[in-house]
């Protein structure tokens, strides 16, 4: 990072306006979309409905996205105390409890994702019980990927499917809180073994010996052999996907906290380090950290956002320290980088609060656009900001 940290008054002085703005835009969003799911990620500034697929109707609960538009109207609930996101976000909450009992798409990792912003948000504000059974049935479902030999829970698809067979991701580290949160709801010691035995082994095999990050890592299902690292939306094997490293500083902080694991919070170290070193000179990264200041590439702003929340969440983790201190410059650094150049200059130019992320530019999908996941990032940094003490869903 090459900037000069901004202090906290400046922040605030950015930030207030910035979360009225971005409170703005969900409360319109809720108005525009209903009880529907907008797309994963916008087309020039708006996000359409999430397409029909199969027997999926337009606007349907399918994919690994719908959660952020729940997780937004509970921060903005939490915000303001307005009813309105409250019922708003309560009815998304009876959708996911019918979407996990049908059965619906429920053949990913993501499910941690989805359930913990979606139920275990309303469980932990307003004690829902029927939210509460719906993650504890996600949880039971997601623990259906866990292949105890290796001790990872397999990423996506079919788990007869050879070619995901063993695969997981770095973006696991953030569907684990899932599994803590119903082992502390059931005291089921399976729940806290494959969250202890997952993120150690993505601490030893995706996190490399230079701090940077592999995206994706195979197993052998059948007899655990780590076999190799590979990249599905980074620009190369090798390189350091931006997306997937803000994952693992946030990741295995919030595992850190869930396990007590020292080594998790120094790989959670080990990656906010080696993602700080490698910002331009506006301290918003490029999709991949292969790229620098010069390069025409585009940036990653919900990498950023992301990444604000891990240091925060660091920050919290050693209070009153060197690191907590240095951590919580470089979030305001970026906080305030993302309100200045990265947001509408109108919120209502734009259904986005956050512009010019990348979903998957290998694919070309969702580059320079708006994405759920960097707006609900981009607002739980607010809020953290705004609401001091505040506890994360995760």
């Amino acid at each position: 990072m090459t900037t000069t940290p901004p202090t906290q008054e400046r922040t605030a002085v950015a930030a207030e306006p910035a979360l009225a703005g971005a409170l703005a835009t969900v409360r319109r969003n809720i108005t525009a979309f209903g009880d529907l799911y907008p797309d994963d990620t916008t087309t020039d500034g708006r996000y359409p409905l999430r397409p029909a697929e199969g027997r999926f109707p337009e606007g349907g609960n399918r994919g690994w996205t719908t959660s952020f538009w729940a997780g937004m109207q509970w921060l903005a609930f939490e915000l303001t105390g307005d009813g309105e996101f409250r019922d708003a976000a309560l009815r998304h909450a009876a959708d996911f409890e019918r979407r996990v009992r049908a059965g619906e798409d429920l053949d990913t990792h993501d499910l941690g994702f989805l359930y913990t912003l979606a139920s275990v948000a309303p469980w932990r504000l307003l004690g829902d019980e029927s939210a509460r059974e719906a993650a504890l049935l996600a949880a039971d479902h997601l623990m259906l990927r866990y292949l105890e030999p290796a001790g990872v829970i397999q990423a996506w698809g079919d788990l007869s499917d050879p070619a995901q067979r063993g695969r997981t991701i770095i973006d696991s580290l953030m569907n684990m809180p899932l599994l803590t949160w119903a082992y502390e709801q059931t005291g089921q010691e399976r729940f806290a073994e494959a969250v202890r035995r997952h993120t150690t082994e993505l601490r030893v095999h995706i996190l490399r010996e230079d701090d940077s990050t592999f995206h994706t890592f195979y197993w052998d299902a059948s007899t655990g052999e780590p076999l190799r690292g590979a990249t599905e939306q980074g620009a190369h094997d090798d390189s350091c996907w931006a997306r997937g490293q803000a994952w693992g500083v946030y990741g295995f902080a919030l595992n850190h906290r869930a396990t007590g694991d020292p080594e998790l919070l120094e790989a959670a170290w080990r990656c906010a380090d080696y993602f700080l070193a490698h910002l331009p000179s506006d301290d918003v990264p490029y999709w991949d950290l292969v790229y620098h200041d010069g390069s025409d590439a585009p940036r990653d702003s919900s990498a950023a956002a992301i990444a604000v929340c891990g240091l925060f969440e660091l920050a919290d983790l050693e209070p009153g320290t060197e690191r907590a201190a240095r951590a919580t410059a470089a979030a305001h650094a970026i906080l305030v980088s993302l309100i200045e150049n990265y947001t509408p200059e109108r919120s209502e130019d734009s259904d986005a609060l956050l512009l010019h992320g990348v979903y998957d530019l290998p694919k070309d999908n969702g580059v320079d656009e708006g994405n759920l996941w960097g707006d609900y990032f981009y607002l739980e940094a607010l809020t953290r900001r705004a609401l001091p003490g505040w506890k994360p869903y995760w």
